[in-house]
């Protein structure tokens, strides 16, 4: 299919800098910048899929960028890096103690938070420079995990296709097809602050936000799901009546902030529900959130440094707790050993689709 002629968004590439392999070899990173016609820009490179910038503009025009990110590939291959924009997998979120049964054959993954394995493990899609391609203003990107990687069974081909609309819609579309029967479970791990991500806490707690979610998943001291799905109602988890962040965060039983899986009412495999949405009054940037995915991990940055720290991120931006927050769409943390959570097994013969969609606007 031809590109529309009179497109109104622009697709540039360029270069991010290059990644030494295990071979040693110098592999080289690009950058693929997106803008439309309303000032909208957004930014991603092919080491581990990640989302560098996305600028928006506030209710008076003026532009600022909404995710914690850095300013180089340096930033991203160092250890103070915690997923800051990054396409995770093969598995997002935490399997108990790294261990897992598929088809009756057990597995034993790496172990990479505390007891738990996380987010594909010591090396996931996060560490790896993906295939890229482009097509009008999409661009692809393209993995292959091999059998036995990180100690999950089967090759997995992912492909990732990223595009931003003339309607301010940033949208990922994941696909994956195995040799073996795997557990699938990709994500994309931006850190956003609608004030823009310089701001850190103080403007983080102004936003209202807003989750679809009637139940939550319960956990351990370790963060994994006890299996209980208790209903919101009365507690600090209702979020489907908007409540302003600085309000609730501290409240949060026995954690430092939300870090949970919220599950979607209502989740549609075949098209997109709304998710959730965050409001920064002060800008009046909104952003929306729809997937086809039964849940969303609401995470708003308990885990970043704290004020005695200096990392910093782009501009020179000092990163600090709850400076920024997360909406990770994804089937439910821990699915693969817990009975009656969504099914996270994609077999030979069966492709995994999973859809989010970003969109911003000003109220």
């Amino acid at each position: 299919m031809a590109c529309a002629k009179l497109s109104t968004v622009n697709l540039s590439i360029d270069n991010f800098g290059s990644w030494k392999n295990d071979k040693g070899e110098e592999v080289p990173v690009k950058r693929f910048t997106w803008t439309n016609q309303n000032n909208v820009s957004v930014q991603l490179i092919s080491y581990g899929g990640y989302i560098t910038s996305i600028k928006v503009p506030d209710k008076n025009g003026k532009v600022e960028d909404v995710v914690i990110g850095f300013d180089n590939l340096d930033g991203y291959l160092r250890p103070e890096n915690t997923y800051y924009g990054a396409t995770v997998g093969r598995v997002a979120n935490r399997i108990a103690k790294g261990k897992m049964r598929v088809e009756g054959k057990q597995y034993s993954l790496a172990v990479n938070n505390g007891p738990n394995h996380l987010h594909g493990g010591i090396r996931g899609f996060d560490k790896v420079v993906w295939e890229h391609h482009s097509k009008c203003n999409k661009v692809i990107l393209s993995y292959y995990s091999a059998d036995g990687e990180e100690g999950y069974p089967g090759g997995l081909l992912v492909n990732v296709t990223f595009e931003l609309t003339a309607e301010n819609e940033f949208s990922i579309d994941y696909k994956a097809i195995c040799t073996k029967a795997t557990p699938v479970n990709l994500t994309n791990h931006s850190y956003f602050n609608l004030a823009g991500h310089h701001t850190g806490p103080t403007e983080a707690y102004k936003h209202v936000i807003t989750i679809n979610a009637d139940r939550y998943t319960e956990v351990d001291d370790t963060s994994i799901p006890t299996g209980n799905l208790p209903n919101v109602n009365g507690t600090v988890f209702d979020l489907r009546v908007p409540k302003v962040l600085g309000d609730v965060i501290n409240k949060v039983p026995n954690s430092p902030g939300f870090d949970h899986n919220f599950c979607i009412t209502r989740p549609s495999k075949q098209g997109l529900v709304f998710v959730a949405s965050a409001y920064h009054p002060d800008s009046g940037r909104v952003m929306e959130i729809y997937s086809n995915q039964p849940g969303v991990q609401f995470y708003t940055g308990n885990f970043m440094p704290d004020e005695s720290t200096n990392v910093k991120g782009k501009g020179g931006v000092k990163l600090v707790k709850h400076g920024a927050f997360c909406f990770e769409t994804q089937v439910y943390p821990d699915s693969i050993n817990q009975k009656g959570f969504p099914n996270v097994i994609v077999y030979p013969g069966e492709e995994y689709h999973h859809s989010v969609v970003f969109k911003f606007f000003t109220a």
